[in-house]
């Protein structure tokens, strides 16, 4: 079983396909951070300087115990409140159409840089082609 193992490792799709993995996974990072650090806030700036992360909906009561902001929503996240959080949602949808964006401008180059190799059809073996010839010879003469 540890020889099967170590020969599904060692094919190169699953050396590939852990590469992308990881690779994705630091780009999913720089997404997050171009959304997180330049985008919203220029959309916040154009609206007004709304933030973005700190829209949403309390849906449960708040602790009696808890001290913190009630537009501070990561510590009424902590602190166990229901909320529907719409502005990090909004946030997660912009991160996902940038990435899908990027993913689509790379296949699109892959397509073109990758031109289909056309195959040029197989010859005909010279049997085929003598008794072609006989056929139309046959043909021109009438038999």
């Amino acid at each position: 079983m540890l020889q099967e193992f170590k020969a599904f490792i060692a094919r190169g799709n699953v050396l590939d396909l852990a590469v992308a993995v990881i690779i994705g996974a630091a780009f999913g990072k720089i997404v997050a951070s171009l959304t997180d650090d330049i985008i919203m806030p220029l959309i916040g700036a154009v609206t007004g300087g709304t933030d973005f992360s700190s829209h949403f909906m309390v849906l449960s009561a708040i602790p009696a115990d808890y001290a913190g902001a009630l537009t501070d929503y990561a510590a009424l996240k902590k602190a166990g409140v229901v909320m529907l959080g719409y502005g990090s949602f909004l946030t997660a949808i912009i991160n996902f159409l940038i990435l899908a964006f990027v993913i689509f401008m790379l296949v699109r180059a892959a397509n073109k840089a990758i031109k289909p190799v056309e195959v040029a059809a197989p010859a005909t073996p010279d049997d085929v082609l003598l008794l072609t010839e006989i056929r139309d010879l046959l043909k021109s003469r009438g038999a």
